[in-house]
């Protein structure tokens, strides 16, 4: 039978954890959209070295499991002198493997925005910078808000994986739960619910930010 009060004795101990799963879904979204910016821009480049190294490293990441990466982060790197704590690895891991896809996303955008725009700002006097950063930029975020949002959603799902390099984040403290009281059924089952939780507050913040970037560009 199901033991509804086991799920309201441990519900605190579990928001605790989920309080570690947002910390790290943050610190890797802000590090993974600046890495896929470098890298969208890096792709982008009329250097054939740089769109060498930005093209390796997504083809890479977005090549193998990020199970993987983060075990090579947490348990490789220590062979060559490099030790990390479970969080630090936790956050690299998860926003390079974010990064890679960011990447991609920013890189569409930038593309899809009129070629015409470019030569405008240019005959204004604008450099390549200026015109990235005041013309391209603000016109390919309405274009990748909803892809990166996306992104965004998948890494707080992927905070799971970390849970197997020790970081006691919300799944790994359900495990611990779990095989203290035999209630896998509640237990994983009310895990999956703050998943849902967080997730659903996510789309919705989205959501909002989309019709405010929509009405922006209406009034533009």
């Amino acid at each position: 039978m199901l033991d509804i009060h086991i799920v309201s004795e441990y519900l605190p101990m579990l928001c605790q954890a989920a309080g570690t799963t947002v910390e790290l879904t943050l610190l890797a979204t802000i590090l993974g959209l600046v890495i896929g910016l470098a890298a969208a821009l890096g792709r982008l480049s009329r250097h054939a070295a740089v769109r060498a190294v930005a093209g390796s490293y997504v083809w890479l990441i977005r090549s193998t499991p990020l199970l993987v990466q983060l075990f090579i982060i947490y348990f490789g790197l220590p062979q060559f002198g490099v030790e990390l704590s479970p969080f630090a690895s936790g956050v690299i891991g998860l926003a390079l493997n974010v990064g890679a896809y960011n990447a991609e996303t920013i890189r569409a955008g930038i593309l899809a925005v009129p070629h015409g725009q470019i030569e405008a700002s240019r005959s204004l006097g604008f450099g390549a910078a200026k015109t990235m950063r005041l013309v391209i930029l603000p016109q390919a975020l309405r274009l990748i808000v909803p892809p990166l949002g996306n992104n965004l959603i998948i890494l707080t799902k992927d905070t799971s994986l970390v849970s197997t390099i020790t970081l006691a984040e919300l799944f790994m403290r359900t495990q611990q739960l779990v095989s203290a009281t035999f209630k896998p059924f509640e237990l994983y089952f009310a895990c999956a619910m703050i998943y849902a939780v967080l997730t659903t507050a996510t789309s919705l913040v989205l959501r909002q930010l989309e019709r405010r970037l929509v009405l922006q560009g209406g009034r533009a």
